[in-house]
């Protein structure tokens, strides 16, 4: 710069120096030189000079004036230049999306960030504030919208706040927006920039944690949370307990926290239950405890509490979270329950034994008469009335021997809840109950029907199933109906798990709204039959139940009944 001044004033002085020549020439070529001429002559060459160094200084501080300002522009330039370079590594490490709003032009750029964050390409983004506010989401949009202009409005520079904004698949994000406004010197807002943040996961965490939160106080169960080591000897200190367990146990937040859970035990409590918390502390491992605790009033109850270890990401051990609960009243429970379950079984041992002790002292004197009855049938009575008296005794004596002999059968099946299974072929035993009552299907000619393909064999106790058809069969002989031809229909169903055996009739069926509880009652008569004793369906559903099975019953009042037995196959 220095050396372009020096330049410029030698070609100045040399121009000047030849003007001044030349005009001196013209001078000597029109007029008689004399000293005059030549003392103007040597004073326009002093002049020239002077001006020469007037004109080297003023480019002189020219140049220094124009350093100064290039210099100026460099620096300029070069932070102009350096707070992009920033704000680009800004925007990239952050993830952020930076808008730039100029609010009198209602001018508003924005970030590449837009593009990673929302998804939006730069031809889908509007260029003003309207784009902005129209992709917040309605319910945040009127309130962002009053707090922002009321913000601008304030002397304050920082504003922020939370809302969620539209993304371009029409889903919406949590962000959290930051800005900083800028005024010109009458303090009125010219510029603002700020910074989108998506704080969607933050928000959802929050949300998880609130709800956890509320589900810890307001649980019923009584929760412990603990360090994770043992202190000076004792349990671990307690961080927090929730409100059920000061409930529970009477001790205040204030009072249990930094505190450790021994301060719970007391005379009663099991010694092989604190030993379990320590292997448990010691191992990490979870464990499920019943043990007597007290309260801070120093009343016993029984705690059952499970131990869980936390861990952190670097599966550290960094609590233990404990979830109690009072179960006094259970073992109150529990302990009743007990109790009335040995009386109840000595019940039975002693209802058992009344009735061996019955059927075996009934037997002997039943013996007896029935002997005694016999021999009088051989001797000829003449008498009516002693006949008719005798005739009754016998009829009587008849009805106590099979009464006792159901009895022995109903013991029998209760005395022996396991019994022996073989495969049966269900036909043969269905043709072997046939032939045994041939006096009583000659005599009503009823239409039977068999269908035993699909589960041709059942595994079941032999003698019991025989009893069961037996009852069924010779039921619907007895109650059959007598406007129409009795039809029966047995038939067999088989499923990977089970075999179904089904047994229908066209009889006068059962009124079930009226009977459905009392069906497989003992001695439950549902006809007034003279031969009924209702003790039939009452052995097919003990035998049917000791083999494993179930029965159901569908009938209706001239319509007919249909049981269903099912057996799980083995």
């Amino acid at each position: 710069m220095k050396s372009k001044s020096n330049h410029l004033t030698i070609v100045y002085i040399l121009i000047a120096i030849f003007v001044a020549i030349v005009f001196h020439k013209l001078s000597l070529k029109y007029y008689y030189l004399d000293n005059y001429q030549i003392y103007n002559f040597i004073k326009d060459l002093v002049l020239v000079f002077l001006t020469g160094i007037t004109f080297r200084y003023i480019l002189s501080v020219n140049d220094k004036r124009n350093k100064v300002i290039f210099e100026k522009l460099k620096r300029t330039n070069d932070e102009i230049k350096e707070s992009n370079e920033k704000y680009d590594i800004v925007a990239k490490a952050t993830s952020d999306t930076i808008w730039d709003w100029k609010i009198q032009e209602d001018n508003l750029l924005w970030s590449k960030g837009i593009k990673s964050i929302f998804g939006y390409n730069q031809e889908e983004i509007g260029d003003s504030s309207k784009w902005w506010f129209d992709n917040i989401h309605p319910e945040d949009s009127i309130k962002m919208s009053i707090k922002l202009y009321s913000f601008i409005e304030q002397k304050t520079q920082n504003w922020q706040d939370e809302y969620r904004f539209k993304c371009a698949d029409n889903t919406y994000k949590y962000v959290l927006d930051r800005g900083f406004l800028l005024k010109d010197e009458n303090g009125k807002a010219i510029r603002m920039i700020g910074a989108i943040q998506d704080i969607t996961k933050q928000k959802e965490e929050e949300l998880r944690l609130k709800l956890l939160e509320t589900v810890i106080v307001q649980t019923k169960d009584a929760i412990i949370i603990t360090e994770a080591n043992f202190n000076k000897r004792k349990l671990p200190k307690i961080v927090y307990v929730n409100p059920a367990f000061s409930i529970m146990t009477g001790y205040s937040t204030y009072e249990i926290i930094g505190q450790s859970p021994d301060l719970l035990k007391g005379l009663n409590s099991d010694k092989n239950n604190i030993i379990k918390i320590i292997n448990a502390i010691k191992n990490r491992e979870e464990a499920v405890i019943e043990m007597i605790a007290y309260t801070k009033n120093h009343e016993e109850f029984w705690l059952r509490f499970s131990m869980i270890p936390i861990y952190n990401s670097e599966n550290e051990l960094t609590h233990w979270v404990s979830i109690q609960r009072d179960v006094s009243e259970e073992k109150k429970q529990e302990k009743e329950k007990e109790h009335l379950i040995r009386e109840l079984t000595q019940n039975n041992k002693d209802l058992k034994q009344f009735s061996y002790i019955t059927s075996h002292n009934l037997r002997a004197p039943l013996s007896n008469l029935t002997g005694l009855l016999n021999l009088i049938e051989d001797i000829p009575i003449t008498d009516p009335e002693l006949k008719e008296i005798l005739q009754g005794f016998n009829r009587s004596t008849y009805l106590l021997n099979e009464t006792i002999n159901d009895l022995t059968k109903v013991m029998i099946i209760k005395d022996n809840p396991s019994i022996q299974k073989e495969a049966v072929v269900i036909k043969e035993v269905f043709e072997n109950i046939f032939s045994k009552i041939t006096v009583q299907i000659d005599m009503h000619q009823p239409i039977v029907l068999i269908d035993f393909e699909t589960a041709p064999i059942l595994e079941i106790n032999k003698s019991y199933i025989e009893s069961i058809l037996s009852n069924l069969l010779t039921n619907s002989i007895k109650y059959k109906s007598k406007n129409k031809t009795l039809e029966i229909t047995v038939s067999t169903q088989q499923t990977k798990n089970y075999t179904t055996l089904i047994f229908s009739d066209n009889g006068i069926g059962i009124d079930l709204d009226r009977n459905r509880d009392k069906i497989f009652g003992l001695y439950q008569r549902f006809h007034n039959y003279p031969d009924s004793k209702g003790l039939g369906l009452y052995l097919v559903k003990s035998q049917v139940e000791a083999m494993g099975g179930t029965i159901s019953i569908r009938s209706e009042v001239d319509k007919g009944t249909t049981f269903t037995l099912t057996f799980k196959n083995k």
